[in-house]
């Protein structure tokens, strides 16, 4: 079993537990003070539905996708990212985002590999606009980087578009480094942020942002 793990911070503990794998389950569940990251069901097509078929979501996806527009379409792409999930090598994978309080599907968090080589991972989330401001894409992260990093992944990038501060500052938050831009994924300009195990930390301070991301608009605290 993966051993639990606890980080202090700011007066408040996260507590990052896995499940016990099985041969059906690789990737297990990963379970936070208000979060469930478990992998994807079919049945949640309604649910996924109203992230990814938001607007406000699919502005801001990288590689581009369009919003998706029906139910049916929804389980379709369900069932490609739970059949890829399948054949993909750990740590990398797809997985629900799940408010532990209501059992309600508010997101997907992801971890894959960068192309062309395929050799670096990124750590990616997208959470309902309602669910936003509460620091659930900063928990959510968190329990990933924690994952991979159990798996002896050296480290982790996050591709951001610009003009996405919510995202920026998250990524900030886990101790995330800004490394830089570039065009050389998915035909988009992407600010590039890196994290190595010794930074993951929920309490960064909010340097080494990319030049106009500071921490104006909402509260990047939360």
């Amino acid at each position: 079993m993966v051993p639990a793990f606890r980080a202090s911070t700011t007066g408040k503990e996260f507590a990052m537990t896995a499940s016990e794998p099985t041969t059906s389950a690789l990737r297990p569940p990963l379970t936070t003070a208000r979060l469930i990251l478990r992998p994807w069901q079919v049945d949640d097509a309604s649910a996924a539905l109203a992230v990814y078929g938001h607007g406000a979501v699919a502005r801001w996806l990288s590689p581009a996708m369009d919003r998706v527009p029906d139910l049916a379409a929804m389980r379709l792409l369900l069932q490609q990212w739970i059949a890829e999930t399948a054949r993909t090598v750990l740590p990398a994978g797809r997985w629900a985002i799940q408010r532990r309080s209501d059992g309600l599907v508010i997101g997907g968090a992801s971890l894959l590999p960068l192309p062309p080589g395929r050799e670096d991972l990124e750590i990616g989330w997208q959470l309902h606009p309602d669910s936003w401001g509460h620091g659930y894409a900063t928990e959510a992260t968190y329990a990933l980087a924690w994952w991979a990093f159990q798996h002896d992944v050296g480290e982790l990038f996050a591709l951001v578009r610009p003009g996405n501060t919510r995202a920026a500052a998250s990524v900030r938050r886990n101790g995330m480094h800004w490394v830089g831009q570039t065009d050389k994924y998915f035909g988009l300009t992407l600010q590039v942020f890196r994290l190595r195990s010794a930074d993951l930390d929920v309490a960064a301070p909010y340097a080494q942002l990319p030049p106009g991301y500071g921490p104006n608009g909402p509260d990047p605290r939360t």
